[in-house]
């Protein structure tokens, strides 16, 4: 209704007249893509620490200092499917172990300061934040195996505005809080935040039982509070409210050059509180670097690609039903030959593969150690024309991978052992579900319409 009304008209000037715009999609190391107008949207919301744009009044009410350089410590991928009927928010842990393009293995936060670092001499500061956003793009989508569509970038400053624009939210403290570093006073129970509060609530790190884990869960509970905020009837029944948040989320916005703040309402307009789901990206557990740096060590990238794949599987459109494939001919075992190779890390299991084969009739051609013993899944490698052959030989492997590959030799198939075998005739090992925070609390993920007590 807002966008075909003149004041849906008038309120977009008022976007276009307040927010800034940067050139954060990146031309290489991302793949193309908009995932607006009917299509699956990936957002990339930041929140730094820069405070440049605040004067010294304003950051005595924010209960901080001028700072050098610009840290990002919040980093969340907004996943909106193509139906606008629901939203994932997936919080990256600042510490998070990653590859960085160019520069190697570091924490995440890192990326965008190695940007603007990595901007050419002369460039202004608008420019280093356009290259800093861009390698923090090229580092997520190479991260989760996504394209990033939009960017949108938010810093103490425009925080402080946009909370205390829209009145406060409602928080419920299982304890009460009180820490120096940030400024955060609350009791337990439920308070109304907003300003210095707020950012002192989100900020949070020190004192509590988890740390950083504990201070993304802060910031998941308040952008849910906020969400329930927008959506409920006082804010979107009152025209000077809608003006108010409006002007205050262009004016607290840095956003990339083609996004379009009501294109983004209007595909999420079915959405509920109940429907948005908060989570953390899937990570094994605390580790070191080199230097003796603390940092959070992620799964394997199948895995993260796989739980970023996901992440709308429900939510989308399926594919209608197609004939189920043919199954592949087999052959009688005496005519597979096979060799085996040890991938798994335990002795003697390509050896006793060997002899449970020539039990059941195949031969063997060969035993010994794989290119590495660090193959998680087992896997069935043949050359072209022998599908007949790997179809055998995966009968007696439930649950193995077949591929074909080019310099596996006619006539034989390859096992290769991964450390999810068994035994011959036996079912694979099932792979261990991917760690997310929400898991480790035992808990599914929060929704936006959790008001449940937190840290």
């Amino acid at each position: 209704m807002l966008g075909t009304s003149g004041w849906g008209w008038y309120l977009g000037q008022v976007v276009e007249a307040g927010v800034n715009r940067t050139d954060a999609i990146p031309a290489t190391g991302n793949e193309d893509g908009d995932g607006v107008d009917g299509r699956a949207m990936n957002l990339l919301l930041v929140g730094n620490d820069s405070r440049a744009s605040a004067t010294e009044e304003e950051l005595a009410e924010l209960g901080t200092e001028a700072n050098e350089g610009t840290n990002t410590d919040t980093m969340i991928l907004v996943h909106i499917p193509s139906n606008g009927a629901a939203a994932s928010f997936v919080s990256f842990p600042r510490d998070s172990y990653v590859d960085i393009p160019g520069h190697g293995q570091d924490k995440l936060n890192a990326a965008y300061a190695y940007g603007m670092a990595d901007a050419p001499d002369g460039a202004t500061d608008a420019q280093k934040q356009a290259s800093g956003a861009q390698l923090l793009i090229q580092t997520i989508s190479q991260l989760t195996g996504l394209a990033i569509d939009h960017y949108a970038e938010v810093d103490l400053l425009g925080f402080f505005n946009l909370s205390s624009v829209i009145g406060g939210v409602e928080v419920n403290l299982c304890n009460a809080v009180q820490d120096d570093f940030s400024g955060v006073d609350l009791p337990a129970g439920i308070s109304t935040i907003e300003g210095t509060q707020a950012l002192a609530f989100v900020r949070q790190r020190h004192g509590l039982p988890r740390g950083d884990f504990d201070r993304i869960i802060r910031q998941q509970y308040f952008i849910a509070a906020m969400i329930r905020k927008m959506l409920s009837d006082n804010v979107l029944l009152d025209l000077g409210k809608q003006r108010q948040l409006v002007e205050a989320a262009a004016n607290s916005l840095t956003v990339d050059q083609t996004l379009d703040l009501f294109e983004l309402a209007a595909q999420m307009q079915s959405v509920t509180a109940g429907s948005i789901d908060f989570q953390t990206i899937p990570y094994v557990g605390d580790s070191e670097d080199d230097e003796g740096r603390y940092i959070l060590q992620l799964q394997d990238e199948d895995t993260l690609h796989a739980f970023f794949a996901n992440l709308s599987a429900d939510a989308e459109p399926q594919p209608e039903a197609t004939a189920a494939p043919t199954t592949p001919a087999t052959v009688d075992p005496a005519e597979v030959s096979v060799a085996v190779f040890n991938g798994s890390g335990v002795a003697g299991v390509a050896s006793s593969a060997a002899d449970d084969l020539s039990a059941a009739g195949f031969q063997v051609a060969s035993t010994g150690n794989a290119d590495s013993t660090a193959y998680t899944a087992t896997e069935i490698r043949f050359a072209a024309g022998d599908e007949a052959l790997a179809a055998t030989l995966a009968a007696q492997v439930p649950g193995a991978t077949t591929a074909q590959v080019d310099d596996v030799e006619a006539g034989t198939v390859q096992l290769v052992i991964g450390s999810d075998f068994n035994g011959i005739g036996q079912a694979l090992s099932a792979p261990p579900a991917a760690t997310s925070e929400a898991a480790v609390q035992g808990e599914d993920p929060r929704t936006a319409a959790d008001t449940g007590c937190i840290n």
